[in-house]
């Protein structure tokens, strides 16, 4: 029985995850499944969402805190990798599963790299615009194999210096979610998290740790947009990224007004969000939500600024660094519900079908743990 051990420190990346655990967990004589639970999972200002992991029943959790007050991204690292060693010298661990570009995920693949064990890095050959990108790449050169979304993140992972035979291209894992046909009603959704308006739009807006002199400005720009529009919003809090703070301060004070068109959220389960997603107006901000998911639905995206400037250039996005442009687009899709044509960029689902296919290949684990950069063939190099 091989030990695989996943990392989750976000509602995102937990969303990218969960659909690749539960079905390894169906096949309990072949595989073992831990979860290590860490980082805005376990705080109760961003909606403490163990509380949604333990309602999908996922077996053998270990949670710690990585946190510690006014602790900088370099602090909740060191902190995150003693959390992981720890867990990993009482634990045999085969294979340490991480998503992404976030801090929990480099800590991770650090702590498998160091201690002489697999790491598989699901979502590397992305780009962006901030310095999540960077960690992205550092996660991908320490992880042995890799499991992209599309031939394009491929490439970049061959340009890296990757082994050719060690990537596979599987789709993003929250597609399998994304396009999931039982999804809870729109009506459900409302009721549970009280949302009370029939058309609105929303609102998602995350601390760009590079740009912390700019992010007061911008977040205040955009609430006063949000104002002025009159529309209905459903503003759901940030992630925990350097900056954080800052754009919660602001959230705060339009809270305490009471808007009625206004409803903030810390945080909801994946599939209500997904639902809440697919029938709303548009979606504003700098979330990876608006690049990757958004356009399944054919739902618009108004993306601002830098955080995802890299990404995949889709009809459904339209990408803005003026707030005067914003007012236009806002007034535009407020209106009436524009859909464009859905687009599968990120793959057709199935991702944890073919995630458990590759596990069962014997080659997979007779890969060596010392890596090697592979050359290309460059002329003239």
């Amino acid at each position: 029985m091989k030990t695989i051990t996943f990392i989750t420190g976000t509602r995102a990346d937990y969303g990218k995850i969960k659909s690749l655990i539960l079905e390894l967990q169906k096949k309990k004589f072949k595989f073992k499944t831990n979860l290590i639970i860490t980082g805005m999972h376990n705080v109760r200002k961003y909606g403490h969402t163990i509380d949604e992991i333990e309602k999908d029943k996922i077996q053998n959790c270990y949670k710690f805190n990585n946190q510690s007050k006014n602790a900088t991204m370099d602090i909740v690292l060191a902190n995150t990798i003693k959390g992981i060693s720890k867990f990993i010298q009482n634990n045999h661990t085969d294979l340490i599963v991480v998503h992404g570009d976030r801090v929990e995920s480099l800590a991770g693949a650090i702590t498998g790299c160091l201690n002489n064990i697999k790491v598989a890095h699901i979502e590397g050959g992305e780009i962006s615009g901030t310095v999540d990108e960077i960690l992205r790449h550092s996660i991908s050169k320490l992880s042995h194999l890799h499991f992209v979304t599309n031939k394009i993140a491929k490439q970049r992972l061959l340009q890296m210096g990757e082994k050719s035979k060690n990537i596979f291209s599987i789709g993003s894992p929250d597609v399998d979610l994304i396009l999931k046909k039982n999804l809870p009603n729109i009506s459900e959704v409302k009721r549970r998290y009280n949302i009370l308006f029939q058309n609105y739009a929303i609102f998602l807006f995350h601390p760009v740790t590079t740009e912390l002199k700019k992010i007061k400005y911008q977040i205040k720009s955009f609430l006063k947009l949000i104002k002025k529009s009159k529309f209905n919003y459903v503003i759901l809090l940030p992630n925990n990224d350097l900056g954080s703070e800052i754009i919660l301060e602001q959230i705060f004070i339009l809270k305490k007004k009471n808007f009625l068109n206004i409803k903030i959220l810390p945080s909801m389960r994946f599939e209500y969000y997904l639902t809440l997603l697919k029938n709303s107006n548009f979606i504003m901000g700098n979330s990876s939500s608006g690049i990757m998911e958004a356009p399944y639905y054919g739902v618009p995206t108004i993306d601002f600024g830098s955080r995802q400037k890299n990404r995949a250039k889709l009809s459904s996005v339209i990408s803005v660094n003026d707030f005067s442009k914003i007012d236009s687009l806002i007034n535009k899709f407020k209106v009436k519900k524009y859909k464009f044509k859905p687009l599968h960029y990120f793959g057709t689902g199935n991702s944890h079908k073919k995630f458990l296919s590759i596990l069962n290949q014997k080659r997979i684990w007779s890969i060596k743990n010392q890596k090697q950069f592979i050359q290309l063939n460059i002329k003239n190099f």
